[in-house]
């Protein structure tokens, strides 16, 4: 009887491209979901404080980034900007002239910070690292949203911007900016007060920054999952094509009767 050894021999290869695929394909769907500059978290209450940080990865394998400038929206201008060390960066700010004042707690004010940038004096964020900048921001629009162009800077002289926004929520740019949505005051027409004491916001934004991570980390695992399944049925039709029987013509005949009656 003949046996088609090399579709056989074919079987294993075959199976070892597909995890092979299945594989890759999981450690790269993550990567790709969280591969650019974000706010942390996305929505903030308006009318108040609010600490946010912006999150940068780096995404480079060959350079670390060193420099990382967030230019604040100029159509809504905040009042107050206060950063907080990190280690290993240096921390500038730079201000600008308002053509008409705004008021903070009845206080008129005409200059407000217009960028913040951090500057690396220990190495930067490196290959398959990210880095959160924290700010404290107020007073918060009551609703809308806030976008931050952000200019990334690596150690080879690349610079990429972030300041892309897309008409249509369904499609990402290449290069989205970061986007604070303001949510209504739950208090709709409450001054805001000022206590001047901040403390506590580290710790509410940190929170707001792990649940941002966990509902950003579903999705990729969603997607990789599907993806593992659709890999898997490949496989295995692959593998049932390879043991497929012999066609009738190579099958070895039963003996005739003549045969039988010798």
């Amino acid at each position: 009887m003949f046996h088609n050894n090399s579709s056989q021999r074919a079987i294993p290869a075959r199976v070892g491209v597909g995890i092979w695929i299945v594989v890759t394909a999981i450690l790269a769907l993550p990567v790709l979901a969280q591969a650019h500059v974000t706010v942390q978290p996305k929505t903030a209450e308006g009318g108040g404080f609010s600490v946010v940080a912006f999150r940068v990865p780096n995404e480079r394998d060959d350079a670390s980034t060193t420099q990382v400038r967030v230019t604040l929206p100029t159509d809504q201008p905040i009042g107050s900007v206060q950063t907080t060390p990190v280690a290993g960066w240096k921390i500038t700010t730079a201000t600008r002239q308002l053509d008409t004042p705004i008021d903070m707690f009845g206080e008129q004010l005409d200059t407000v910070v217009s960028e913040v940038t951090w500057t690396a004096t220990d190495g930067g964020i490196g290959p398959g690292q990210f880095q959160d900048f924290a700010v404290s921001l107020g007073q918060l629009p009551k609703s809308g949203e806030l976008v931050f162009n952000t200019l990334q800077t690596y150690s080879s002289g690349e610079k990429v911007n972030w300041n892309q926004v897309s008409t249509d929520p369904s499609v990402e740019p290449e290069h989205p900016a970061p986007i604070l949505r303001i949510t209504p005051p739950v208090a709709e027409g409450s001054a805001p007060t000022d206590t001047g004491n901040h403390a506590g916001q580290d710790e509410q934004v940190q929170s707001a920054t792990q649940s941002d991570t966990v509902v950003d980390s579903i999705l990729p695992l969603l997607v990789s999952g599907l993806a593992l399944a659709v890999s898997m049925v490949a496989v295995v039709l692959a593998w049932r094509r390879g043991r497929r029987p012999a066609p009738a013509a190579e099958a070895a005949s039963p003996p005739s009767r003549e045969d039988v009656n010798v």
